[in-house]
């Protein structure tokens, strides 16, 4: 292999090495199936031939719709072979104007996509006049004029590698470390989506980056959970597991989303994996499962949980500081609460996952305690589709709770002021790096690459500082974007007291905070009405009564109260910014109005479009009352 790969000399050099080794795990016909390294790579060089003899030319573009399975790894492994650049599309992509943007944007040739995801194309099809061939992953019936089903590409593969023996591998030759190897588009939150360039060399760079600061065992089998759409799923799930000789999985399709994610259960408990990618929102929902199953055991079992869970986290600090003379009576005990309480919570998640990765940039500490609390540590990293995307990331012996992790090597990192002056040790500000994992540009967008990437420097968006006593370690404080602005002009990032408030109460599943040149600052709370109903109950109240719903809306302000001063969690946030009104919401952040992304991270400025009737209420004398009308309506 070259000391700059592309990803196809990167697959070949690995599907060699570990030629006979299971690499992709797939559920079908409710059996999984193993396919080895080798004959990942032979069916990714045929369906590159297919595409081939359809007349796809190298640096032409292929945009690929579907739910993770094989045929899409497969499918973009053949895009890459053909010397092409695959555009991902994301399955939860559901307005017409959304792909429409995205493939006619990209220049797109050729459509790859599922059975399930064929509908939002033949929707659009008469507005996509570039797409010559729509290729369909799964039998369907009354195929249209430019659809061709998948099987059948993979027989015209099968025919011009036969007939045309040298072709395939001459035009590999001709790929180069720097062509573009895949656009990945961001949300489009303020604007239109931009293309992300990601090239060959991006993706085999950050792989090796990545694997100065995590690692993994042969052999281990990764189930993930993330789409694959996303390069965060590409460089951490398989190509880094393709370097490893580990496996990967994905998460059998349901027929609607809920259905998929009603699969993950049992494909964690099926596979049993040793190593999972996750988000923040995904381990929340992990921890809030557990902590149901627990109640329902009794009030016994949940009191001697809740106790072995603070021993630990005692004991365990910030990870990187764990034990010391002061705690080694709580050895023992964890020891024993580990036998017979979190060894039985750990097999709810198949009984044998080391560690899991979380994708967010911010402050989650309460939810890094926890997992590592129960013997399953969370790991929190940090990176941007621009930067391909691992900037940093704790890992197993390496880590410290509450920063996002050690800092890639080789790059070049800098923490710079609004000037883009470099700012000393403990300072916070803007996170610029250099290095080979920095994008190529934006697609057709020449000014937004210019103001992003200077002179190298891929400047992130992000706010973060880098301490003296820890200078491998980066911690990640917010996005400037998501600033509150107060009516005299300060500013403050909310993140930091969104995510400690969401992951430190059960009784809150997602919190946004607004504060927008405002008298005060207030708070979108979607609560859990189930852990809210539980507790009104046991307090031998109706929840459906008005004295249950007063009593679940005391709760929620009690959450947020907390970190005020005399609170459990005083000081942890300038008291300032802490929200003085709370707009209690009636449904959850969900893809439906694009109130979260592929990665499940909400939107902020959807969720302040979708609810301005709120906050505009919030900023009245009824809405800054708690008990007003619309927060009893949304318990």
């Amino acid at each position: 292999m070259t000391e700059r790969p592309t990803i196809i000399e990167f697959v070949d050099h690995y599907t060699h090495k570990f030629a006979d080794h299971t690499f992709l795990r797939e559920k079908i016909d409710g059996v999984w199936t193993e396919t080895s390294f080798a004959q990942t790579r032979e069916e990714g060089r045929i369906y590159g031939a297919g595409l081939m003899a359809l007349g796809l030319e190298k640096g032409e573009k292929v945009s690929l719709l579907s739910e993770g399975r094989n045929l899409w790894i497969l499918s973009e492994l053949g895009i890459l072979n053909a010397g092409a650049v695959n555009v991902p599309l994301s399955a939860k992509l559901e307005e017409s104007n959304d792909l429409l943007f995205r493939i006619n944007h990209s220049d797109s040739r050729f459509i790859i996509v599922s059975g399930q995801q064929l509908p939002k194309i033949r929707k659009i099809e008469d507005q996509i006049p570039a797409v010559e061939k729509i290729i369909i992953l799964d039998p369907v019936e009354n195929l249209g004029e430019k659809e061709m089903f998948i099987g059948e590409l993979r027989e015209m593969g099968v025919k011009f590698m036969a007939e045309n023996p040298k072709a395939l591998d001459e035009r590999i030759a001709l790929i180069q470390p720097d062509d573009y190897a895949t656009f990945s588009y961001t949300s489009g939150t303020t604007a239109d989506p931009k293309g992300v360039i990601l090239t060959h060399r991006n993706y085999t760079a950050n792989v090796a980056q990545g694997a100065s600061v995590i690692s993994i065992d042969e052999n281990d089998i990764m189930l993930i959970v993330l789409p694959l759409d996303h390069c965060f799923a590409h460089v951490a799930g398989f190509y880094t597991m393709m370097s490893y000789g580990g496996s990967i999985a994905t998460v059998p399709v349901g027929k609607t989303p809920l259905a998929t994610l009603k699969n993950l259960p049992i494909a964690i408990n099926e596979i049993r994996p040793h190593v999972m990618l996750s988000v923040p929102a995904i381990a929340r929902n992990f921890k809030k499962n557990i902590e149901k199953g627990i109640a329902a055991k009794g009030p016994t079992v949940e009191k001697l949980y809740n106790f072995a869970l603070k021993n630990a986290i005692a004991y365990n600090k910030e990870y990187y500081n764990a034990g010391g003379i002061l705690n080694l009576w709580r050895k023992p005990l964890m020891a024993l609460f580990d036998k017979i309480i979190f060894k039985n919570v750990r097999q709810g998640l198949g009984g044998r996952i080391k560690f899991f990765v979380g994708g967010g940039a911010l402050l989650d500490i309460e939810l890094q305690r926890y997992f590592c609390a129960i013997g399953m540590p969370m790991f929190q990293g940090y990176g941007l589709s621009e930067a391909t995307p691992i900037i940093c990331a704790n890992s197993m012996g390496h880590a410290i709770f509450g920063s996002s992790g050690r800092i890639v090597k080789p790059m070049d990192i800098k923490i710079c002021d609004d000037e883009g002056n470099a700012l000393p040790y403990g300072q916070r500000g803007e996170i610029v790096i250099r290095g080979e994992n920095v994008m190529a540009g934006y697609w057709k967008n020449p000014e937004s690459t210019a103001s992003t990437v200077v002179d190298g420097w891929l400047h992130t968006g992000d706010m973060g500082y880098i301490l003296e006593e820890h200078p491998e370690y980066l911690w990640v404080t917010g996005r400037f974007k998501s600033l509150l602005i107060s009516s005299d002009g300060e500013k403050y990032s909310p993140e930091g007291f969104e995510d400690s408030l969401a992951d430190g109460s059960k009784y809150i599943e997602s919190v946004i905070l607004h504060n927008e040149q405002n008298p005060y600052t207030i708070a979108l709370i979607v609560p859990n009405k189930d852990a809210l109903r539980d507790l009104v109950k046991k307090a031998g109240l109706d929840p459906e009564s008005a004295e249950g719903k007063k009593k679940m809306l005391e709760q929620i302000q009690a959450e947020v109260d907390s970190y005020k001063k005399g609170g459990s969690h005083a000081g942890m946030f300038p008291e300032r910014w802490l929200p003085a009104a709370l707009a209690v919401l009636p449904e959850p952040f969900t893809e439906k109005y694009g109130l979260v992304n592929s990665t499940m991270k909400v939107v902020r400025g959807k969720v302040e479009k979708h609810y301005a009737d709120r906050i505009e209420y919030a900023y009245s004398a009824e809405g800054k009352e708690l008990m007003n009308p619309k927060n009893i309506e949304s318990v």
